[in-house]
């Protein structure tokens, strides 16, 4: 894994009350592809992890572990995101390294 450009994308829900009072039915539509999205770049082998805190106030956030030959390929992988293109998360790009993965590592794990 050492040789492939790792990078992380943090996003923030725009609107803070998103998981707090619940998603509006445009939220839910949106979040459905967005979680499409990312079943299907970590089908393509490009997302190795997504998930999110478990928190539902303004500390809440998720994270995209993924693979992209460059920051400007990876800038438009996260922009790709439903959720980011739509504007119902802020973003953050990182690079990023993985260290330590389990082997056989899934969520059943």
């Amino acid at each position: 894994m050492a040789d492939t450009p790792h990078f992380l994308y943090r996003i923030v829900p725009t609107r803070a009350d998103m998981l707090v009072s619940g998603p509006t039915e445009h939220e839910m539509q949106v979040m459905a592809t967005h979680f499409a999205h990312l079943q299907k770049l970590a089908a393509d082998g490009v997302v190795l992890m997504a998930g999110r805190t478990l928190v539902a106030g303004p500390d809440t956030f998720g994270i995209v572990v993924f693979k992209a030959p460059s920051l400007a390929d990876a800038e438009a992988v996260m922009r790709s995101d439903p959720a980011i293109a739509q504007g119902l998360m802020h973003c953050e790009l990182f690079p990023y390294r993985v260290a330590v993965w389990a082997d056989g590592f899934s969520l059943g794990a």
